[in-house]
């Protein structure tokens, strides 16, 4: 018997063997999806006859004065039905993630089928230390989170091939990326635009009650470089305490398509010329954006806005960079080391990249069919004000509170994806409440950015749940949801045993939060 099957025998067992083999007996993604939207279907009808509203905390009813009622819609009312049959276009082409993976990949694709990638990754790692392999990778994830949803579909491929090229098992690659991506989100060395959206509405919320307030867009900024060094080695321990014996060799003949196994272990001279020339144009590239930023013009620097806002054209600029990034330094290593001819063999690798996302097509056109129906129906919105209201009412002591909080969150997320959509509800409940008990604004918001986050990477309706899948199984073509969710329950313990480890710490020994910023405040006067 081989290694590769020992191991593969060996997945199948205990708690992880369950949730493996459970999960993987689950239907195709793509008809699970529709499962779930038959499902939320039934549930939208049961409440709305039942009259499950809320009273929406940041919403004002023009007519009446008071807080607008949110009440459940039943997605077979007329309006519903209008919009599920004449939008439809515009539900596909609008989900979320569908318009920025397929942009990258443009480019991606031809990084990797030129051979870019695994050229640079076999040569960076060859004499690369395994040891500190895995909280490199770790921490380079965490810090790719100021380039947002970018960073789902840069790194976590990137990771799987350094793994490979290591002499590694490419999905621990993928496991210690996707769990640093997205479970560990909200952690980072300096702030950034997560920060300003999360503080932003955090700073909304405190309006509401005791009118003008300033919350600093580093107010957190100290939790999360603590969250930082937290998790890092949480992942690391994970990664090759629970995740590597765990998956065992890695066996070439599961992959899906052909990958990094028929790149040859030396570099070659052509090779070496390609690495040269693909990294000159890359360093051109990042010249060509520091000066759109720090030049005279600097076009993607926008003055006039806020100051926490004054970057955000950099920030949505990353996409088409990446893109470039990856296509213009791939075709000059292809020129150099022979595996791109003319300008026909790159439009034809463009294309050999869009076939590999014909399958996420098929299933972003239900996800996004799923995430904009449970929108109309109200369900997530209601659900949260509810959840909130309970806490409030739960007569908890301050640190039990906040760890409510953290699980709250963590719950909520694993239905509701979007951080700051989940927060504009949350934040005008939870931030005034816990201010009456004098707990800073700064330190709610941070409690609610441990929960977040952590559930990320278990739960199916993340919307780059179904991707990372797809990544899986280029690796490995048997992979299914059950796997995914195996790897990754690991993680998930260990990031948010951390993540409640930093909270309780900061509460106890009250600890800034940032500049100026710290656990407990005193309260201001209320707005007249």
């Amino acid at each position: 018997m081989s290694a590769a099957t020992v191991a593969s025998a060996e997945t199948q067992n205990g708690f992880l063997g369950w949730i493996e083999r459970t999960g993987n007996r689950l239907p195709d993604p793509v008809l699970l999806f529709v499962y779930f939207i038959l499902i939320l279907i039934v549930l939208s009808i049961v409440a709305s006859l039942a009259g499950w509203s809320a009273a929406h905390p940041a919403e004002i009813d023009p007519d009446t004065g008071t807080n607008r009622i949110i009440t459940v819609e039943s997605l077979l009312s007329a309006e519903n039905l209008r919009n599920l049959l004449t939008l439809v276009p515009e539900t596909f082409t609008h989900f979320p993630p569908l318009g920025m993976v397929l942009t990258v990949m443009l480019g991606a694709g031809v990084a990797e089928r030129s051979g870019l990638f695994t050229t640079a990754m076999r040569a960076s790692v060859a004499k690369a230390s395994r040891f500190w392999l895995t909280p490199s990778v770790a921490l380079a994830c965490m810090l790719a989170n100021h380039a947002a949803d970018a960073a789902f579909v840069v790194m976590i491929p990137l990771a799987a091939i350094i793994y490979y090229a290591a002499g590694r098992h490419p999905l621990v690659g993928i496991g210690v990326s996707f769990a640093s991506v997205s479970g560990a989100f909200s952690a980072n060395l300096l702030p950034g635009q997560l920060d300003a959206l999360l503080l932003g509405i955090t700073e909304a919320a405190v309006q509401t009650v005791f009118g003008d307030y300033t919350i600093n867009i580093a107010g957190n900024w100290y939790f999360i470089a603590a969250m930082t060094f937290v998790y890092l080695p949480a992942i690391w321990f994970v990664t090759d305490r629970v995740i590597e014996p765990r998956l065992g060799t890695y066996d070439a003949s599961l992959a899906g398509e052909a990958l990094a196994s028929d790149v040859p272990e030396g570099v070659t001279p052509e090779q070496k010329r390609g690495l040269r020339n693909a990294g000159l144009v890359a360093l051109g590239l990042v010249a060509l954006w520091a000066f759109l930023v720090l030049g005279p013009v600097a076009p993607l620097v926008d003055p006039s806005a806020p100051p926490e806002a004054q970057m955000n054209p950099f920030y949505r600029s990353l996409l088409p960079f990446f893109l470039l990034v990856f296509l213009l330094p791939g075709y000059a290593y292809g020129r150099a080391a022979g595996t791109i001819g003319d300008h026909r063999d790159l439009i034809g690798k463009m294309s050999e990249a869009m076939k590999d996302m014909a399958y996420y097509l098929v299933l972003s056109f239900v996800a996004a069919h799923f995430v904009v129906m449970f929108a109309w129906s109200n369900m997530g919105i209601v659900l949260a004000v509810t959840g909130a209201d309970a806490l409030k009412a739960s007569g908890l002591p301050m640190w039990a509170m906040l760890i409510a909080i953290v699980l709250f969150g963590a719950f909520l997320n694993l239905i509701i994806g979007s951080a700051s959509a989940k927060w504009s509800v949350l934040a005008p409940v939870l931030v005034p409440m816990l201010m009456l008990v004098g707990v800073s604004p700064e330190m709610t918001t941070a409690a609610y950015r441990v929960g977040d986050s952590a559930t990320n990477i278990i739960t199916p309706l993340m919307v780059y749940f179904p991707l990372i899948l797809i990544f899986c199984q280029r690796w490995n073509k048997n992979f299914g949801l059950g796997s995914l969710t195996a790897l990754m329950m690991p993680y998930f313990f260990g990031i948010m045993a951390a993540g409640l480890l930093v909270t309780v710490s900061w509460v106890v020994f009250d600890l800034p939060l940032g500049p100026g910023t710290s656990v407990f405040m005193e309260l201001p006067s209320a707005a007249p």
